[in-house]
């Protein structure tokens, strides 16, 4: 293990493109990007500054000259995927000097789908020191920036046309609300139709706005990762063949089948728009089945690097990666988990090209 503190240039290794240009036929000029935590590239780090992904260790493997609020030791997903479609990478909303002709990133990480508010009806708390910046909150800056950038009507839907909508993925931090809340499974279930029928609104209203081409990211399996292990990993929980825990496993896939289905029905109600599902879960079981062969280290793939303690390397929340005293692995590149919760840069890579790969032929781009 090295300390925070060892940290040098020699350590902001490059990486290659992830499914370089693959999407550039799709002749995307801009990218809208919603979510929390696993597509934000700033957000997070303007609107609450003493977050620890605005901190090193965060980020010190990208090209960057300093952590930027990328919750990974480096790129997301959504970095490579603007960089198959030939496009920068994307600037967060909350940086009033940046340009966004390319595009904006509104996605904060730790926001849920559904309001604060609706979940506290639900009797589900959510953390008040981190975002209340849910996608109706990113909706309606995606409203104040189009106020200023086209008219309503023909105007907007010409200028956005050629635009790719990433829908999150949210959703998740909804369920991490309800588990952390100690919901029991068929209170989390009964949750899902209200989280899908808030990320089915909000498309909606992205599709007045005048979006043709949107993806609407499904979660992860949540039983991977290190942070749930740790938690309940220990207490004789049922582990799949990866060693994941089955019933949080489950949830994740019984959440995926409800998105699914908002999806099926909004593409019946709206036929002239491409409306994609993005299978992250199946992008993860193969990531994870072909860890080994990627490089990744197969005594590792559970494990997170930045952390403290236990079969996991996860302190939980109050040694969360960042905080003093928690060490980073030697070689992140090795491990498909950064801190508990989110991939590391390496993990990102092979997840997008999964994605970009399988959507490839859902989003019918030309073939020159």
């Amino acid at each position: 293990m090295m300390t925070l503190t060892s940290f040098s240039v020699a350590c902001h290794a490059q990486v290659s493109d992830a499914s370089v240009n693959l999407l550039k036929n799709c002749r995307f000029n801009k990218i809208f990007q919603f979510g929390d935590s696993l597509s934000d590239t700033g957000n997070i780090a303007i609107e609450v500054p003493n977050i620890i992904s605005a901190k090193l260790p965060y980020g010190f493997m990208s090209n960057f000259s300093k952590p930027t609020g990328r919750c990974s030791n480096g790129l997301l997903m959504i970095d490579y995927i603007a960089k198959a479609a030939g496009l920068p990478y994307l600037h967060p909303y909350m940086n009033r000097n940046a340009h966004f002709k390319h595009g904006i990133n509104f996605a904060v990480a730790s926001s849920t789908a559904m309001s604060v508010e609706d979940l506290a009806k639900r009797n589900i708390t959510v953390n008040d020191k981190t975002s209340n910046s849910s996608l109706q909150v990113q909706i309606d800056w995606m409203s104040d920036f189009l106020a200023t950038y086209c008219m309503p009507g023909r105007d907007c839907e010409s200028k956005l046309k050629m635009a790719l909508f990433m829908m999150g993925e949210t959703g998740g931090n909804d369920v991490n609300a309800a588990l952390l809340n100690r919901k029991s499974d068929k209170e989390i279930k009964a949750l899902f139709p209200a989280v899908v029928e808030t990320i089915m609104n909000a498309t909606r209203q992205i599709i007045k706005f005048g979006a043709r081409t949107i993806v609407i990211p499904g979660n992860l399996p949540i039983g991977c990762l290190p942070v749930y292990l740790a938690m309940y990993g220990t207490k004789g929980a049922a582990h799949d063949k990866n060693h994941c825990l089955r019933r949080l496993n489950h949830l994740a896939i019984h959440y995926n089948r409800h998105l699914q289905n908002g999806i099926s029905r909004l593409r019946a109600e709206r036929p002239g728009v491409k409306i994609i599902y993005g299978d992250l879960y199946n992008a993860f079981e193969w990531l994870i089945d072909h860890a080994p062969a990627l490089g990744f280290d197969e005594d590792s793939l559970l494990i997170a690097c930045c952390g403290a303690g236990g079969k996991y390397h996860v302190g939980g929340f109050a040694k969360f990666c960042g905080s003093r005293g928690v060490s980073v692995c030697s070689n992140p590149d090795g491990h498909l988990n950064w801190d508990g919760v989110h991939p590391t840069q390496k993990a990102n890579k092979y997840l997008s090209s999964w994605l970009i790969k399988d959507m490839l032929p859902k989003l019918d781009c030309p073939s020159s």
